[in-house]
This record gives structure tokens, sequence and C-alpha cells, in this order.
């Protein structure tokens, strides 16, 4: 299989995934674009030009999603110490427990999903696991 046959049917199941998982928060209060916003903020307030790079929009599209997760008390808003014109964006309680949530009811899923696969197909999502994380650039 050449890399451009590899890289359109891992295209094709990436977009299968993202689609499932869409499903799954389908009927959530929160999106999984939301939820995704929420998992870049777990480790500590992060600088919004940060995180609309991060998740590959322009500033006026993270200032929306973050208008909403603020309105709806899941994130707050605070000043970077070495620079007070610049925004941040950090969880709240409530914004990491439904992260907490939203990763549960994905990763039971995944789970619910992965137990239909043999041993042997088990196994090979498994070991595809650290080449997956070397080509996204992740540990």
């Amino acid at each position: 299989m050449s890399d451009r046959e590899l890289a359109e049917g891992l295209n094709q199941r990436l977009r299968d995934v993202v689609l499932m998982l869409r499903r799954v928060s389908a009927d959530q209060p929160i999106t999984s674009q939301q939820l995704s916003v929420l998992g870049s903020l777990e480790n500590g307030p992060r600088r919004m030009t940060e995180l609309a790079a991060e998740h590959g929009v322009r500033l006026p599209t993270m200032t929306a999603q973050i208008n909403r997760l603020e309105r709806d008390g899941l994130i707050t808003r605070g000043r970077d110490g070495a620079d007070a014109r610049v925004v941040t964006a950090g969880l709240t309680a409530t914004g990491r427990d439904r992260l907490a949530a939203g990763r549960e009811r994905r990763i039971g899923i995944l789970a619910e999903r992965l137990a239909h696969l043999t041993e042997e197909e088990r196994a090979a999502v498994a070991e595809a696991l650290p080449a997956l994380g070397k080509l996204f650039g992740t540990p």
C-alpha cells in the first residue's frame, strides 16, 4: 500500500471516528467542539490565541466559543500575569465535571465497540497507538 493510499484510508477512518463521537455527544448539553476546548484547558488556563491556534480556528471563532462556555459557567476568563492585555480562559469546577462526564461517555462508547473486536483486532489497535501518537505529534 502506498503512502497516499494509507493516508486516504486513515483519513476515512478518522472521519468515521469523529462522526461517531459527535453522534454520541448529540444529545448532550455540550457539543463535541466545546468538550474539546474544555480538554485544552484541563492542565490550566490558556491564552485565547493559543486555543484558537490549537483548534485551527480564528480568534473571533474561539472567542464566541469561550463566550458560550463562560455563559454556561464552564470556564472563567482571566488575565495573563506577565501581560495584563492577554486574556486567558480556565476551567471552573463545573467545567471540569462536564469534561470528565463527556470523556467518560466517549471512553465508554469506545470500550463497548472495542469489546466487539477479536483479540487479534484489539491487539492490532493497541499496537497502532504508539505509531498514531508519533504521527500526530503526541506522546
